[in-house]
């Protein structure tokens, strides 16, 4: 088996599966975010990425993708509805979103969490040279670093958590925290995407596990583990170039007649979760114009809403709500040819994204919680002629790295009213000033920073980044 100086470890591989013209089936490598910031590194250093490759059954042998080996993690029916489906995103999920929805605990969930982790572990030992470096993704694996470390003392191993995560009275709830707590701190380093984050994680490990720890640091078991915000971002180049290109540019301004060329037009692009807030913004979008404060003719709302995870109950549920007070608005206030919300479920293609992103005056990213939201650092990025207004939840990660946005408290639907408001109305000079200045931080801080500056923690020697050339 051939092993490697680089490994990735995720819940999924980053490809995707599709058919092509004559009906084979053809692996492809994915445009998500992850992979666009570590290309450059797993083209430069042999490298592997160990994941699911998203069917049940034996795991398909993959062939290599851009150079980089494919390592599939097999997963049964029961795995994926237990461990995915279950654990991950019926228990872990909610508990880090503040628990908008109560999160739901079952004692078999547990057990298949533990069994997957196990299996992604001795995937990456089995993957890793001598000495490697492994890098772990995501709350699905959090007791992956800890089983790795049993397997392989000899690797350097780092994780990074995308979500938040939360205040300890919140994951005090966790019948197996301590467990959890110990798998993360199998890690050299653990990244989190806010300094607050790795605050609440101090401390639950000085209260749980009763260890010295603080901000920065924590002793345990005569190692000392690094904790630290690496807040991630996007490919602000990529997204840029793409709002330049000319089918794009002439897509928006096609998009914005098919709309009527209304004076404003806002969008929202979501998964249809029950952290970012839809209902909230819809209840507060229908009483502005309930209040006469916007009118359907002049101002249109684009809401993209792409089904998630449709096999949870709580994910169903939320889609019937979403579609009913979407009827009941549209019903209320459209009128022939006139609806006043726009309701799309279809994912977009990153040129379609691009466009909409173009489209639009104002972009409502208004989660309830969120760990960063691309979205948000997506549309400033697009927004390549320094116009448009980000109203943006102070609970997004990306608040804290965007304060020129219209923050908002998105529970308080009156301050989100008032906001919006101040969007709509506010002096095209101040808007440009303020998206230059969140344009000028993306561009310092986009996708490929947040990859050498985390690998370069991780990695003390350099042997890695000393592989990688500067993007662009």
């Amino acid at each position: 088996m051939r092993q490697s100086s680089l490994v990735v470890v995720a819940n999924r591989l980053p490809i995707d599966d599709s058919v092509a013209p004559d009906g084979a089936c053809e692996w492809r490598r994915s445009p998500g975010g992850l992979v666009s910031a570590l290309h450059p590194l797993l083209r430069q250093t042999p490298a592997t990425w160990v994941g699911w490759a998203g069917g049940t059954g034996p795991a398909p042998s993959l062939a290599d993708v851009d150079g980089v080996r494919m390592h599939t993690v097999p997963l049964t029916a029961e795995d994926v509805r237990d461990h995915y489906e279950g654990f991950a995103n019926a228990t872990l999920w909610p508990l880090y979103h503040d628990a908008v929805e109560q999160p739901v605990y079952h004692r078999r969930w547990w057990e298949a969490y533990q069994r997957v982790n196990r299996r992604f572990a001795e995937a990456a030992a089995d993957a890793a040279e001598p000495g490697a470096v492994v890098w772990v993704q995501d709350y699905h694996l959090q007791l992956v670093p800890g089983l790795l470390r049993e397997l392989r003392p000899d690797l350097r191993i780092g994780f990074f958590l995308h979500v938040p995560f939360p205040p300890p009275e919140l994951f005090m709830q966790l019948p197996r925290r301590a467990e959890l707590l110990r798998g993360m701190l199998g890690a050299d380093l653990i990244g989190f995407q806010r300094a607050q984050a790795a605050h609440n994680f101090a401390q639950l490990v000085a209260h749980v596990l009763d260890v010295p720890a603080d901000d920065r640091r924590i002793a345990l078991d005569g190692r000392e583990v690094r904790i630290g915000a690496f807040p991630v971002s996007i490919d602000t180049t990529e997204m840029a170039a793409l709002a330049t290109r000319p089918d794009v540019v002439a897509r928006a301004a096609r998009l914005r007649r098919d709309l009527g060329d209304p004076t404003h037009v806002i969008l929202s692009v979501d998964r249809m979760d029950y952290t970012k807030g839809i209902e909230q913004r819809l209840k507060a979008y229908s009483e502005l114009i309930a209040d006469g404060h916007v009118k359907v003719r002049d101002t249109v709302l684009v809401q993209v809403a792409v089904p998630s995870r449709e096999r949870v109950a709580q994910y169903q549920v939320l889609r019937d709500r979403v579609e009913r007070e979407v009827g009941r608005i549209n019903g209320e206030f459209g009128r022939v040819g006139e609806p006043a919300i726009h309701y799309l479920t279809q994912p977009f293609d990153r040129a379609e994204l691009a466009a909409l992103y173009r489209m639009a005056d104002i972009m409502a990213v208004t989660p309830l919680r969120d760990g960063m939201n691309l979205v948000a650092k997506e549309y400033v990025a697009a927004r390549v002629d320094d116009t448009g207004a980000l109203l943006l939840s102070e609970f997004a990660g990306s608040a804290a790295e965007l304060p020129e946005a219209f923050l908002v408290n998105p529970h308080d639907l009156d301050g989100l009213k008032l906001t919006l408001m101040d969007a709509l109305q506010a002096d095209p000079a101040d808007l440009t000033g303020r998206m230059r200045a969140m344009r000028a931080h993306l561009s310092r801080h986009d996708i490929h920073a947040w990859a050498r500056s985390y690998l370069a923690a991780l990695d003390s020697s350099g042997s890695l980044l000393t592989r990688v050339t500067t993007p662009g």
